[in-house]
């Protein structure tokens, strides 16, 4: 037998080691990847981000956390999804003071408005407010209302408005004070979100919207006022679509009144695209 048979005597043969880690050379060449690994990590973006929070105290951390949620907020608020607080009875029944809701500001970069949509837009120039908003405040009352709107937990800016779309560009809108509101000829059939008890529209009007504009009314007649009340002032009562904010599609605070907002199938009749 050979010398190193171990029956013979001779030194049982080393286990071979795995592949690439044999021997005190191959233990240091793997801890030097690893050591690598590691630099290449802490060099990346992500690893600078985790040094500097790292050496963060902690008393830093939370003020911190609280600036970016903020940023957030406002980057969201910005492009995508706004939240609002309603401030006036002017749509109930659908929407209720109080009540907070989510605003779409994508949809209208890329679609056309809608009749029945329930909108937001800047009223200024055009639109006198509905509420009473406190004074302005001291500076720190500003930021706190401010960031408080972000996320409906204030009341909006007081040039801010929600209205249901009636009229689009060239509509034929009129109402004769007594009977339904007439879209080209078509009359409408409110019921499915007039307030209780109001009429159609209780002011006679008879107008064509005009292009880049929109006819709008709240859902509780007797209390809004909408374009019918400012028939007489310069902008004629017409919203413009570059005021528009955004589209409110759901009422999300109480939970007890959540509730989508789709536009009602009274604007989907037959002719009502029609020009009267």
């Amino acid at each position: 037998m050979s010398s190193s048979d171990p029956l013979e005597g001779g030194a049982p043969a080393a286990a071979e080691a795995p592949h690439g880690t044999s021997g005190p050379d191959g233990a240091v060449a793997a801890g030097a990847q690893v050591a690598l690994d590691e630099q290449a990590a802490e060099e990346h973006p992500r690893g600078a981000v985790r040094r500097w929070w790292r050496r963060l105290p902690a008393w830093a951390e939370l003020p911190v956390l609280v600036v970016v949620a903020l940023l957030l907020a406002m980057l969201v608020k910005a492009l995508l999804v706004q939240a609002f607080f309603i401030p006036s009875g002017s749509m109930e029944d659908t929407l209720r003071v109080g009540d907070r809701v989510l605003v779409d500001k994508v949809s209208y970069r890329f679609g056309s408005i809608s009749r029945g949509d329930v909108i937001v837009f800047n009223g200024a120039d055009s639109f006198t407010s509905e509420s009473q908003f406190p004074d302005e405040g001291n500076v720190l009352q500003r930021a706190v209302r401010e960031v408080g709107s972000w996320v409906g937990v204030a009341p909006p800016d007081e040039r801010d408005f929600i209205k249901r779309v009636i009229g689009l560009p060239g509509d034929h809108v009129q109402a004769d004070g007594h009977g339904a509101v007439r879209v080209n000829g078509v009359a409408l059939s409110e019921s499915a979100y007039l307030f209780p008890g109001d009429a159609p529209s209780d002011t006679a009007f008879d107008v064509t919207v005009p292009a880049g504009k929109l006819w709008v009314m709240g859902d509780h007649r007797s209390e809004s006022a909408d374009s019918r009340e400012h028939m007489g002032e310069p902008g004629g009562g017409f919203v413009p679509e570059s005021e528009v904010i955004g589209r409110a599609f759901v009422v999300v605070w109480p939970f007890g009144h959540w509730r989508g907002l789709g536009a009602p199938g009274t604007f989907s009749q037959p002719g009502i695209d029609g020009r009267g």
